[in-house]
């Protein structure tokens, strides 16, 4: 009898401990196929992941993109027109560049990508000079050096400017750099002005530590331009044949962004978890000075990410002038699609 009760205690262990382990593998075959379920979409940045795009990494460190079925990867860029590119050629799915970049592209040849988001609802575009230089607008700087980034959406509108403003384009020198070289430059009085985004103010003001000179900050919008900037952009393949999938990764950035917004130094640690090299402490910095763009009195009238048809037009007649196009060279609201915006504001 004894012999029996062991045998049968032997049989049950051996049932439970297999019935764990089925319950494990399907555990585990459960997740692999979720995690295979997961949609993915490739994202082209313009420039390196730095703190204005942290509200990404933070999205995928939450899970936010998880959360809407995404796995979401991003590529380090070189420029708004590169960005565009890559998802024109099918290189990426989606691409982050600046409206006035992609609306140059459609007008010369209409590649197959739109701009499906808006990020910043104000330009980001802004003049770094120092108040030692009396520099306080364009106006101002006539036989003066400005640098600006190779490949950058901030020269596509500095014709527009000077015109706003009534200076002649001979009047000002422009030095094309890597945009690398663009705090050096300034910071070691090499020019009297650089094209940058206002959000990497705390970079040159770090770079000015010490010399004496402070920095000073004009921006486009301070000169008379008004436009849509920095924005999301979809290839129409994407558009097409993976709506849903673009209209969850919409809803999982705007989240982000929301989240990003009232969490910066939460958003920072995020990138650098992802990007050790960067700067944590300048990187909360840099998405501090973005939060105005992404979060103004025309988002929280339009919505987030939102493209109102009176400022889209406005930011097409900016590009047109700067670039002598024709006024009906391109209709502005062939650049984007609403489709996939949910306006939650």
């Amino acid at each position: 009898m004894k012999l029996f009760n062991r045998s049968n205690a032997l049989v049950k262990n051996k049932l439970c401990i297999t019935g764990f382990c089925l319950v494990v593998n399907l555990l585990t075959l459960s997740s692999s196929t979720y995690a295979q379920q997961l949609d993915r979409v490739s994202v082209q940045l313009d420039w390196m992941p730095a703190g204005d795009k942290a509200f990404f990494t933070l999205g995928v460190a939450k899970g936010f993109y998880k959360k809407q079925g995404i796995d979401a990867t991003f590529r380090s860029g070189r420029g708004s027109s590169d960005a565009i590119m890559q998802a024109a050629i099918g290189n990426a799915d989606l691409a982050t560049a600046g409206l006035s970049t992609l609306m140059i592209a459609k007008s010369e040849n209409d590649i197959p990508v739109k701009a499906v988001m808006s990020f910043y609802s104000k330009l980001p575009d802004a003049i770094f000079t120092t108040e030692e230089s009396g520099i306080t607008g364009v106006d101002t700087a006539n036989g003066k050096i400005v640098a600006m980034p190779t490949f950058s959406s901030s020269t596509v509108l500095w014709p527009a400017l000077l015109k706003q403003n009534h200076v002649s384009v001979s009047a000002i020198k422009t030095l094309k750099v890597d945009p690398s070289s663009l705090i050096p430059l300034l910071a070691q009085d090499n020019v009297q002005m650089t094209l940058s985004w206002v959000v990497k103010a705390p970079e040159f003001k770090h770079a000015l530590n010490g010399s004496n000179r402070t920095l000073k900050i004009i921006t486009f919008s301070d000169l008379g331009i008004d436009s849509y900037g920095w924005s999301l952009i979809a290839s129409e393949k994407m558009i097409n044949e993976r709506s849903d999938v673009l209209k969850r990764f919409i809803v999982a950035t705007k989240e982000s962004i929301f989240y990003a917004n009232q969490h910066p130094l939460e958003a920072a640690k995020a990138l650098k978890e992802s990007t050790p090299e960067i700067d944590e402490a300048i990187s909360a910095e840099i998405y501090k000075a973005s939060i105005p763009l992404l979060e103004n009195d025309i988002s929280k009238r339009d919505g987030l990410g939102a493209f109102n048809p009176k400022l889209l037009s406005l930011t097409w007649y900016w590009v047109a002038t700067s670039m002598d196009y024709k006024a009906d060279a391109l209709d502005p609201e062939s650049v984007v699609d609403r489709r996939f915006m949910v306006n939650d504001k």
